[in-house]
């Protein structure tokens, strides 16, 4: 008998269990009013001392620039993004400065920041009905220099966000994986005291 892969044992809120990471995108236009309010909630995420390291770099899909923002993933992401409606890229300040200050010493956290950032992102998403997808699959050199992204700033990854589309839409290969996936359970993950895993 299979077990479901999104079942919990706790009281986690239902946003965080109906947020999950599809291919199938049905290439419907997304409102600048919409992303605007997913780009608003991603600026509330936690920071070392507040300073908001995260930058979002976006093109819709009926835009100018959707062709130089599709043609910066892996030629696999490529292949099911292209129906998204936005794709964004995620970057972070690698360096940070006092507040008035303008002597910059590296960041030790701006990763850690701008993927809190990402996460509330991931979730508004999904509160105004969307799906994002998160992906490493970038090449991130012809991204940096395409997007004129200056070597201060690290590209973290690229978001796809859209309206969910029917899995027929995707290759067969890809369709059998088109469903929420399960996640460990806490106890591989978190441990009272020393390092234990």
């Amino acid at each position: 008998m299979a077990t479901d892969p999104r079942a919990v044992t706790r009281a986690v809120d239902s946003l965080f269990l109906e947020r999950w990471s599809p291919r199938a995108f049905d290439a419907s236009a997304l409102p600048q009013g919409d992303l605007d309010t997913i780009f608003d909630a991603a600026r509330w995420a936690p920071s070392a001392f507040n300073y908001q390291p995260w930058r979002f770099l976006y093109a819709h899909r009926d835009g100018a620039d959707w062709d130089r923002f599709l043609g910066g993933l892996l030629p696999f992401n490529q292949s099911w993004a292209q129906n998204a409606s936005v794709i964004v890229y995620v970057l972070s300040d690698t360096q940070m400065a006092a507040p008035g200050s303008e002597e910059y010493k590296p960041s030790h956290s701006h990763s850690f920041d701008a993927g809190a950032a990402w996460a509330l992102l991931a979730l508004q998403a999904t509160r105004l009905g969307y799906h994002s997808h998160g992906m490493s699959g970038v090449d991130f050199d012809a991204a940096r220099k395409e997007l004129g992204v200056p070597e201060r700033f690290r590209i973290e990854a690229a978001v796809a966000i859209g309206r969910l589309a029917d899995k027929s839409i995707l290759p067969e290969t890809l369709q059998a994986r088109e469903a929420p996936s399960g996640r460990k359970p806490v106890e591989e993950f978190a441990f009272a005291g020393n390092f234990a895993g």
